[in-house]
């Protein structure tokens, strides 16, 4: 059981896997900073000065809070404003993605278009068989 676990784990896909999650949570950190440091407040400005950050429904009657942080303390609140920055998060992740994607097949297809494109070049021994022959026409 123990080798078959080694092999397992030594196999190429599970190391690429590995390193696909590691630099997709890297990644998701930098969108993350990305929309919250940099992009909502942009939008805020662009709505008049919008906090979505702080945009939440009290659950409870012990909610007097102005802010997400303190509210949370005092009960049970609905942050949809946090929400609203999950969504722009997902949908710079998933344009990324969708560009590398796009990106990858677009070389793939050009490969695959350069390798159709591209003759086959005849055997040497064709080649040096038709010297011969064309030597004896002579």
């Amino acid at each position: 059981m123990l080798s078959e676990f080694k092999d397992f784990i030594a196999k190429g896909n599970v190391m690429d896997l590995a390193v696909g999650v590691i630099i997709g949570g890297a990644f998701a950190l930098i969108t993350a900073s990305l929309v919250g440091d940099v992009i909502m407040p942009f939008v805020g400005w662009i709505f008049g000065g919008l906090d979505f950050s702080n945009y939440f429904i009290a659950l409870g009657d012990g909610v007097t809070a102005t802010s997400l942080e303190a509210a949370k303390e005092q009960g049970a609140v609905l942050a949809y404003g946090s929400f609203i920055t999950t969504i722009f998060n997902f949908i710079i992740i998933a344009f990324v993605i969708f560009m590398l994607v796009r990106y990858v097949n677009k070389v793939k297809a050009a490969a695959e278009k350069e390798e159709e494109a591209a003759p086959e070049a005849p055997a040497a021994d064709i080649v040096l068989l038709t010297e011969i022959r064309d030597a004896l026409k002579k």
